[in-house]
């Protein structure tokens, strides 16, 4: 469940360095659009495990019983499962389609960015087995502790609510923070608690029990991936602060499914595994990138070639890397379990900026051709015009302003084609056409193209028609501060860590210096994502 209102999320990251306001989680009560919306999908999620387990139920009774009358009075409760199922299922998926309600506020009109849920999990009390495990392992009055423990419980409740902000951020990361000291002194490899982690797909509901804490930690460590993403996609594009704001929150969330990605194994629900992170990293640059060519265009000035180009060459970047984000989602894993609403965003935005990027070169061609009356300018100019292109234009002297205007017509031609296409696809997709401000982006740049058309189109051109070809990407690629440098990992923890794990692999036997509130180490993940943790297993196994 999210926060909506303004007053908590606008908590600065100042604040958010308070105890108190770390680790305070939303009002689950509160009658937002984002907390109903969790409300709902916590919901479906309970409705779906009750079906799962009916049918898994019936299935054992069918395969046991040997009365054919039995076996059909189970084989028709199963068809009202399996059909309960699927109307569940689809709710969920148009629940999870439900970009409308992350985006920004702001009445600037900016392509929506697709933002992810966050898992859900059931409330679970560890207070018996720490307490045991303290009396039996420790030797220590397990009384003495309640009050940390009862902290610890607190912390991971308010960390189900968190708002959507850096003080929410700072809620997960201190809980995930709490797990690795939870890990240190408490997990045996050799011994179980008995303590069972339930989370919940947070595409599909499908509920996930495992005993291992790597699966409580990999579970944290997705939902502040995801909640990154739902920062990102609020944010005021229409500014430059607000842009570079939402570059930052999409590369951190790209560097914690990375990290999650390369050091935990063996997810088992599908949101967490391999192919999964990987189609979401992906997803998560493409929209980085989209981000650095909105600033681009947000800097335009007028009859700018140089600019005019740059923008050109960003947009075409935009295109290719959301066409391998639909690679990704296109594996056989993955094809049936994305939602059907992302992979149209995902073919639009490929459309949509393939006809930017012919828009602009074309803008480029038309309205730069008398920039400068010296030679040698103009020799750069015509060379940057070349080199935009993937390849040399045939048959056409682009020192001849009628052989630009031509091929500029060409590029025009490819950009109102590929504006259609993305129009076609966008009303293909029931969720898609709910969203007004999509309609509207992409029926104004296709009402641009067709306007520069018809202003360079002339009744007597009787040349032939000139082939346009594609655009040339840059060399400038987007800066990935989502690689985890493995050097120096032992010279980031602190002391009371190393003490702390040396402790535990001796089996120390005094817990006075433990507390929720133990301050962790910082780990940094290039510049953008850090998180809390000491030693840890490495590719740690959640199943």
């Amino acid at each position: 469940m999210m926060c909506d209102s303004g007053s908590d999320e606008d908590i600065t990251a100042e604040d958010g360095g308070s105890t108190e306001s770390v680790r305070k989680g939303c009002d689950p009560l509160v009658s937002t659009q984002r907390s109903k919306l969790q409300q709902r999908r916590a919901k479906l999620n309970q409705q779906i495990n009750r079906e799962l387990r009916l049918r898994s139920g019936a299935e054992n009774l069918y395969r046991a019983s040997s009365n054919q009358k039995v076996k059909e009075t189970v084989a028709l409760e199963l068809s009202f499962v399996n059909s309960n199922l699927q109307l569940l299922k689809e709710e969920l998926e148009e629940l999870n389609s439900s970009m409308n309600v992350y985006q920004t506020e702001s009445e600037t009109v900016s392509v929506p960015m697709i933002p992810l849920g966050l898992k859900e999990t059931k409330e679970i009390d560890m207070t018996v087995p720490l307490q045991d495990f303290i009396s039996e392992h420790y030797s220590e009055d397990a009384s003495l502790y309640l009050n940390e423990i009862r902290d610890f419980m607190e912390l991971r409740q308010a960390m189900r609510t968190p708002s959507r902000n850096e003080a929410g951020q700072e809620l997960l990361k201190e809980y995930y923070n709490q797990l690795y000291f939870l890990d240190q002194r408490f997990f045996s490899l050799h011994r179980s608690l008995g303590i069972h982690f339930h989370w919940y797909d947070s595409l599909t509901g499908v509920p996930s029990v495992q005993r291992a804490l790597a699966f409580e930690k990999g579970s944290v460590l997705f939902n502040i991936g995801a909640l990154y993403t739902q920062i990102g996609a609020r944010q005021d594009r229409s500014t430059l602060t607000g842009i570079q704001s939402a570059i930052d929150a999409f590369q951190r969330a790209a560097g914690a499914f990375l990290y999650l990605q390369e050091n935990f194994s063996h997810a088992p629900s599908l949101d967490m595994s391999s192919p999964a992170l990987s189609m979401l990293v992906r997803l998560m640059v493409a929209q980085v990138q989209e981000c650095v060519c909105e600033k681009v265009i947000l800097n335009m000035q007028n009859n700018d070639l140089n600019v005019l180009l740059q923008a050109a060459q960003e947009a075409a970047r935009v295109s290719d890397v959301y066409s391998l984000v639909l690679q990704a989602m296109s594996v056989p894993l993955l094809k049936d379990y994305v939602p059907f609403s992302w992979i149209s965003m995902v073919q639009v935005k490929t459309h949509h900026f393939r006809a930017l990027a012919h828009y602009y070169t074309a803008v480029a061609l038309c309205d730069c051709s008398a920039m400068s009356d010296e030679d040698e300018d103009e020799g750069e100019e015509i060379k940057a015009l070349i080199q935009v292109h993937t390849r040399r234009p045939e048959k056409l002297n682009l020192h001849d302003p009628e052989d630009k205007r031509r091929l500029g017509k060409a590029h025009l031609r490819k950009a109102i084609i590929r504006h259609e296409e993305a129009l076609r696809l966008h009303g293909v997709c029931k969720m898609l056409r709910k969203m007004d401000i999509l309609q509207e982006v992409l029926s104004h740049a296709h009402a641009c193209s067709l306007e520069k058309y018809s202003e360079i189109d002339q009744e007597d051109d009787f040349c032939e028609v000139a082939e346009a070809p594609e655009i040339q990407c840059n060399d400038r690629k987007v800066e990935r501060r989502t690689n985890l440098s493995p050097a120096g990992e032992k010279e980031c923890q602190s002391g009371s860590q190393r003490r702390a794990g040396r402790e535990y692999e001796h089996g120390s036997s005094s817990l006075k210096n433990w507390s929720w509130r133990s301050g962790g180490v910082t780990k940094r993940l290039g510049s953008t994502f850090s998180l809390s943790f000491g030693n840890f297993r490495e590719s740690e196994s959640m199943f």
